[in-house]
């Protein structure tokens, strides 16, 4: 049996079961804020894995989210299901006095995606997707920058237009592995009106667009944390470059960063 953790350090140490493209709480992160930002990655892991894995009907994934909002809500008591993630994360939030309408708007995603799966269906354009962004990638950033001690509006924005692009880049890359689970990102409008080659590279521009608008936070986040930034924003561009490179490929193949391409990303992160 795997023991639960209930404090910020078990959970720093519980491992992370699943693949991704940009650093969580890595070392480059003040040591201070990794247990911070591990219980929140814990949090929302574990949100996302009730609304994707395993083979619940949607009423049951739908049911489960609403346990873990009323969790959020209400903090661990003896009735707690998930004290592995509700005990720490709580801790968090009064140390931190971290915003629970953030951690709430991303069940409120989790849910979304639940509800867009069982009914198959596809966001109308680019504006209808920028709002799930809103909910599902944005929070995260604002969390973030919560820790940092950041909070001006040029900061918020930037870090708004950075966790879109994220999530749209996240989207474009995994293009063959979402449409065969009834997943659909693609705007709908663009998909009718262009070529599969047309519409790749029009969505990664406007991916990279912005991206760009968002990258001049990596200044405004203070010591390493910014240095983390900086990684995060080059390994989002260099995962879309690939997209863009692979063309109407991107919807039967998923490209994936490789060992090759650490000393590119290396060197355009210490340029940034």
């Amino acid at each position: 049996m795997v023991k639960q953790a209930t404090s910020l350090e078990e959970v720093k140490a519980l491992p992370m079961t699943h693949a991704e493209n940009f650093p969580v709480a890595s070392w480059l992160c003040p040591p201070h804020l990794r247990p911070a930002i591990a219980a929140i990655y814990a949090f929302a892991r574990a949100a996302d894995d009730m609304a994707d894995e395993g083979e619940q009907g949607p009423a049951q994934r739908l049911d489960a989210l609403q346990g873990f909002r009323y969790e959020l809500i209400h903090g661990p008591s003896v009735e707690c299901v998930h004290p592995e993630i509700f005990v720490p994360l709580h801790q968090v939030i009064q140390s931190f006095n971290l915003p629970v309408q953030y951690l709430n708007d991303l069940l409120k995603a989790f849910e979304q995606d639940v509800q867009a799966t069982a009914h198959a269906s596809k966001p109308k354009n680019i504006e209808e997707l920028l709002q799930y962004c809103q909910l599902s990638a944005n929070p995260v950033g604002r969390l973030l920058l919560h820790l940092y001690g950041v909070n001006d509006d040029e900061a918020l924005r930037r870090s708004d237009a950075i966790c879109s692009a994220l999530q749209l880049i996240n989207f474009w890359q995994d293009l063959s592995e979402d449409i065969p689970r009834g997943r659909f990102y693609v705007p709908q409008d663009l998909q009718e009106t262009m070529s599969n080659t047309d519409l790749v590279k029009h969505l990664c521009q406007h991916a990279h667009s912005l991206m760009m608008s968002g990258a001049p936070l990596v200044h405004q986040i203070p010591g390493r944390a910014g240095w983390e930034l900086r990684g995060v924003v080059q390994g989002g561009l260099r995962v879309l470059e690939k997209v863009e490179k692979l063309g109407p490929l991107a919807f039967v193949q998923r490209p994936t960063l490789k060992a090759w391409d650490a000393p590119v990303l290396l060197w355009r992160t210490l340029r940034m």
